[in-house]
């Protein structure tokens, strides 16, 4: 039989004539408690890789995800029962070594979440928060350590020159709680002066009426001014060198 039109050709058309591979989505999802950078962590109850701590996701529902944004939201709200406000694809990750029931392709999510919003489900996994500097040194299932390093990184690389941190603060804060924030997820200190002015200069906060006192005086209480939290500043952050980093420019500048 020759095919003569697209319409033929999809009513004869069998996906299963090709492989397909195992489809899901992974998420690092963050926030910051106890003055430290939070991951959410999963033990798995199940085969393959039974009671490892794993990053949380699951399978596309190929019959009710529209598609992966939906499949990511979906699996949010299952594993933390509330929608983060930010939610962004990282990468897309597949090849034939990382799951052992086959050929295998995930997509990984990162999300950030305030941690004071977070309410605990009775899950069917046994889910934890734990810091981002102990869950790289766990042993976590399949390739989570290569994923969470990479939604790390891109946290890191949007801190620098997005508003992102602010979708962590409550809707009145001080310009030094949200410095604090970035500062947890950098891992670095930041000018205090300049970082006050780069808020204020690109209209990111904006003063309100009301103050709290923090020590013995009061301090200014601001609210997140702008419609995205993806807000992209004009320069990105300048880090502070560390003194390794000095001593190496300076060697560099003598040879």
């Amino acid at each position: 039989m020759t095919i003569q039109t697209e319409q033929e050709f999809l009513a004869s058309y069998d996906r299963r004539d090709y492989d397909a591979p195992l489809l899901t989505v992974d998420m690092a999802i963050f926030s910051v408690l106890n003055g430290q950078l939070q991951v959410l962590l999963i033990k798995r109850p199940n085969f393959p890789a039974k009671d490892q701590w794993a990053l949380p996701g699951g399978f596309a529902d190929l019959t009710h995800d529209q598609d992966l944004m939906a499949t990511a939201y979906r699996k949010l709200v299952e594993k933390t029962g509330i929608a983060s406000p930010y939610l962004e694809q990282v990468a897309s990750v597949g090849n034939a070594k990382r799951d052992p029931r086959g050929w295998a392709v995930t997509i990984l999510y990162f999300a950030l979440i305030d941690f004071n919003a977070y309410q605990h489900q009775a899950l069917a996994e046994y889910s934890e928060w734990v810091s981002v500097a102990k869950a790289q040194d766990l042993a976590l299932a399949f390739d989570h350590n290569e994923l969470l390093s990479l939604a790390l990184e891109r946290l890191t690389n949007k801190t620098r020159y997005t508003a992102l941190p602010a979708s962590l603060m409550p809707e009145l804060f001080t310009l030094t709680e949200l410095q604090t924030i970035y500062e947890i997820i950098l891992g670095q200190s930041l000018d205090k002066k300049a970082f006050r002015r780069r808020m204020i200069e690109a209209g990111a906060v904006e003063e309100t009426n009301h103050s709290k006192i923090v020590g013995k005086r009061p301090a200014q209480l601001y609210r997140y001014a702008l419609d995205s939290f993806d807000f992209i500043f004009p320069r990105s952050l300048e880090l502070p060198r560390n003194k390794e980093g000095e001593d190496k420019q300076n060697n560099e500048l003598s040879d």
